[in-house]
């Protein structure tokens, strides 16, 4: 599976150190088919003379309105594609799909999910004739040398920037989620998920007052110590245009830096409202690629592939 990733790379323009979807390491596609529900079903291998040539898997989740939605996520080397193969998987993930939703009761609010980066154009002509369309797409960015970091600006006398503790991290969490109330596409984010994978060693904190108005989450990439990530930076509305974000994401580049991270990724939404594009820009990240989410109804005719003789 590992080395179908890889075997992609080329032809699908691929960042291999990309934060949202790189090249993963063997260790990485094991732990990932360990967190999926039922592997035997939900992930589909294809072989070709004994070996692997191409891989689906499917998972799901229950967003913010209500819609719960089934991704699915296929790959084949390109010299095995225009055989049909690529159409067989999609209406594999598709059939599989619909008794998922039958078995979990969640037909009339489940949709079909599919990404692709922009460079993967064999797979996006393929959902595009499948009856999908594109919803969002996130842009990700890359500052390439964190030596190279601006200045902060003042901020108001009733503003502190800090560490974050356990004892705020209930605080932390509720202005991430409090952050996306009116964001489309969002997955549901409890505490106990946000718990599971807590690690504040560059995570910083801003509060007006006594109450904590913005934070940035920032941690070490755990397979690339020398790659560091803008995981969230959220600021709350009644505290926006403060400056907040800029002095946030500043203070956990540095701590990133001072953990010896050399660079950093983030990734946002292409359409974000406040405008955090700019933000980063500003202090130096430029664009490196853009990752297209497509959706589908599931009340939609299944999509029949059969592969070529």
């Amino acid at each position: 599976m590992a080395a179908v990733r890889l075997g992609c790379a080329q032809r699908d323009g691929i960042d291999t150190h990309s934060v949202v979807e790189g090249i993963p390491t063997v260790a990485e596609i094991a732990e990932s088919c360990a967190e999926l529900d039922d592997p035997s079903e939900n992930q589909v291998l294809v072989e070709h003379g004994g070996g692997i040539v191409g891989y689906s898997t499917i998972r799901w989740w229950l967003e913010r309105d209500g819609t719960w939605l089934y991704l699915h996520r296929g790959y084949l080397l390109p010299q095995h594609r225009g055989q049909g193969i690529g159409s067989a998987m999609l209406d594999w993930a598709e059939c599989r799909i619909r008794r998922l939703a039958q078995q979990h009761g969640t037909t009339r609010t489940a949709v079909f999910g599919a990404n692709a980066m922009s460079g993967e154009q064999d797979a996006t002509t393929l959902l595009l004739e499948a009856g999908y369309r594109r919803v969002f797409s996130l842009v990700e960015l890359e500052l390439a040398d964190l030596r190279q970091l601006p200045g902060s600006k003042p901020l108001p006398a009733d503003v502190r920037v800090g560490a974050v503790d356990p004892s705020t991290y209930r605080t932390a969490w509720k202005t991430v989620v409090d952050s996306y109330a009116d964001a489309a596409f969002t997955e549901r984010w409890t505490f106990e998920s946000f718990l599971a994978t807590a690690d504040p060693t560059c995570w910083r904190a801003a509060w007006v007052g006594s109450h904590m108005a913005g934070v940035a989450l920032c941690s070490i990439r755990r397979h690339d110590p020398t790659v560091g990530e803008v995981e969230e930076l959220s600021v709350r509305t009644e505290s926006r245009r403060l400056g907040l974000g800029r002095t946030l994401l500043l203070d956990g580049l540095r701590c990133l830096r001072e953990h010896g991270a050399r660079t950093a990724r983030l990734y946002t939404g292409t359409a974000n409202p406040h405008r955090s594009y700019d933000l980063y820009e500003s202090v130096g990240f430029r664009r490196q690629n853009e990752y297209v989410r497509y959706r589908k109804s599931i009340a939609e005719r299944p999509h029949r592939g059969v592969p070529k003789e």
